[in-house]
């Protein structure tokens, strides 16, 4: 089954499908130490892997366990990053949430913002019961993106990472349909 990638606006950003064109805007973020300092793989190294990332883009939605979309800001048109919903299983209605933006992006509340238009999307349209998160727990910007949304702290997830080298800890979130309020957030 495909699930067709959305395309979702808010008042500031456009939520699209992603194009070959993006290649090289997926490669300067990906690339990024600094951006990538808490992900679960090392930053890019070599341009090839932005084709991949799209070749994954266009899989997991042929395939029907997720979508991901690129996130360019309305007023002048630039990528700032992606938010995606992976491992969508229609029978148990859930699918994890993920999340990457350009550090000129942070602190804007665009990761809040984009986050938002997916779970009103995975909720309506995909009617989702459940959506999980994961964060490295030194990661407090991204934590308090998720509690600004809603999701619950659940509990932590210890050493299951290597992050540059170090172990680290992920905090887990979930989001259950019951606890969504579509309209406390932007």
């Amino acid at each position: 089954m495909t699930l067709p990638t959305p395309e979702l606006h808010t008042a500031r950003l456009r939520l699209r499908p992603f194009t070959d064109a993006d290649a090289a805007p997926l490669y300067a973020l990906h690339s990024s130490a600094h951006v990538l300092r808490y992900w679960d793989s090392p930053p890019w190294t070599e341009p090839a892997r932005a084709q991949r990332f799209l070749a994954t883009c266009r899989t997991i939605e042929e395939e029907g366990t997720g979508a991901r979309v690129a996130v360019d800001r309305v007023s002048d048109g630039a990528f700032i990053g992606w938010c995606g919903l992976t491992g969508w299983n229609p029978d148990f209605r859930s699918a994890s949430l993920g999340y990457v933006f350009d550090a000129a992006a942070w602190g804007h509340g665009y990761a809040t913002e984009t986050a938002h238009a997916v779970l009103r999307w995975a909720f309506d349209t995909l009617d989702l019961n459940r959506v999980q998160a994961e964060t490295d727990t030194r990661n407090v910007a991204s934590a308090r993106v998720l509690e600004k949304l809603g999701f619950v702290r659940e509990g932590t997830l210890r050493e299951d990472c290597v992050v540059n080298g170090d172990v680290s800890d992920s905090w887990v979130f979930g989001l259950l349909r019951r606890e969504w309020h579509p309209t406390a957030s932007r």
